[in-house]
């Protein structure tokens, strides 16, 4: 029972916190009000999920919101504001493609970091252009599949598929968590990776799953 030694956790081909940045895409009222793809109370606290495991292994987190300066919409929920606390303040912007925002396009470059695990609403338009943009140019991009929603189930399934055709490397946020930790022998993050995945909004945390 004797684990092997961590590998470098930058040049790792895995998801690590150090090789990774946490991209979170327009999750506001209006746009979780409107997914019809999966059970929006569910896909809202998966995403909380993942927001929780980016701050557990200190992944650099980019939040962005679209048109809240121009008031035509709210601000982000409050299941990942409570999580990512006042640290990581969110880019407004008027772009669909949230690639296409300057001040985003530079907090992600700024990160250093190839890896971009990115979650949005909705999956059809704010993670589907940005992911084949950063596709090409260069980055690698895991979509948190379980985390995302569009406006209709098929919408969701053919965005998906086309990211993956185009290079993406879709996930859930379990298999992100898993993946991030590893080895339950990693006792800094071994305790909160646990309350995490099993706690009060862990996998048995929704009635009838």
């Amino acid at each position: 029972m004797t684990s092997l030694p961590i590998r470098d956790q930058k040049s790792d081909f895995l998801l690590t916190g150090e090789n990774s940045v946490l991209v979170l895409i327009d999750y506001q009222p209006t746009q979780v009000n409107s997914i019809k793809s999966m059970d929006p109370e569910v896909m809202v606290r998966n995403i909380a999920n993942v927001a929780r495991l980016g701050k557990l292994f200190s992944i650099p987190t980019v939040l962005t919101t679209v048109n809240v300066e121009t008031g035509k919409n709210g601000p982000t929920i409050t299941e990942i504001t409570d999580v990512l606390g006042s640290d990581v303040v969110p880019i407004d912007r008027t772009s669909i493609n949230s690639w296409e925002d300057k001040e985003l396009k530079e907090a992600v470059e700024a990160t250093g970091r190839k890896k971009i695990i990115i979650g949005g609403l909705w999956t059809e338009a704010c993670v589907m252009l940005p992911t084949l943009d950063a596709l090409n140019d260069g980055y690698e991009v895991y979509p948190v599949a379980d985390a995302i929603g569009g406006t209709s189930k098929e919408a969701h399934d053919l965005a998906v598929a086309r990211m993956r055709e185009a290079g993406a490397q879709p996930i859930s946020w379990v298999m992100l968590a898993c993946e991030l930790q590893r080895d339950w022998a990693r006792q800094d993050t071994a305790g909160q990776f646990a309350d995490i995945l099993f706690g009060e909004h862990g996998i048995n945390s929704i009635k009838g799953e």
